[in-house]
């Protein structure tokens, strides 16, 4: 695992030059370094290969291999094991939300974000925290989450948490930050990060991505996405 003090080093995997060369130019004046630039897919797996970056800034349409296959490729090798991947794209689709982090990615950004939410965006899944925004995760829960009114059967690997640990995947699941975590149950963050960290490990979970996304699919998600905004 690299440093957290060190920059974080980052592969830029777009079918546009201008994209790539604009991307490049932020994250440098940030102290960034971009070590790698792929036109596609393949290409992309090739850099993340040999270079073994922390970060990939991932199109989802390139041609020949595009961005979700590329990342599901990516993190079935050892290279891929310690690299977080973001999505990129022009188009805010529910389903190719979905399908990017159920490919396993980070994060998924528009490509119209500010060179500040870059930025920020590479350095918070670097750190191994999930890049959702709470109106996404509200999408997928309304679209992908069973409606059923009954609470779902757990399977076993749920069946492992604690009543308190369901609890805080639930909100995991609504895109709510730690902070928004201890407020909603009045804890410390330190103990949400606790319980956080203990779910991930149970589960055999890379990230909270991750456990977002089995939330959606066991149905979890659904007996509290009614309490949001």
């Amino acid at each position: 695992m690299s440093d957290p003090a060190t920059p974080p080093r980052v592969v830029v995997a777009d079918d546009q030059a201008l994209v790539r060369s604009g991307f490049r130019m932020i994250l440098g004046a940030a102290g960034i370094p971009v070590v790698a630039e792929a036109s596609d897919g393949g290409q992309a797996l090739a850099a993340v290969l040999e270079h073994r970056p922390d970060v990939v800034l991932m199109d989802i349409r390139m041609p020949g291999i595009d961005g979700l296959e590329a990342t599901r490729r990516i993190l079935a090798t050892s290279a891929g094991a310690g690299c977080r991947i973001i999505i990129l794209t022009t188009f805010d689709i529910d389903q190719y939300v979905y399908a990017a982090l159920t490919a396993g990615a980070s994060g998924f950004l528009l490509k119209d974000v500010s060179p500040e939410q870059l930025v920020d965006a590479v350095r918070t899944v670097r750190t191994g925290d999930a890049l959702l925004a709470p109106s996404i995760t509200r999408r997928l829960v309304e679209r992908f989450a069973p409606t059923a009114s009954s609470p779902p059967a757990l399977p076993g690997d749920l069946a492992e948490l604690t009543p308190r640990e369901l609890e805080v995947l639930q909100l995991l699941a609504r895109g709510l930050s730690n902070a928004e975590l201890a407020a909603e149950l009045v804890l410390s963050e330190a103990t949400v990060k606790t319980h956080v960290a203990r779910i991930l490990r149970k589960l055999g979970l890379r990230d909270r991505v991750q456990a977002v996304v089995l939330a959606y699919q066991t149905g979890l998600a659904a007996a509290h996405s009614g309490t949001g905004n």
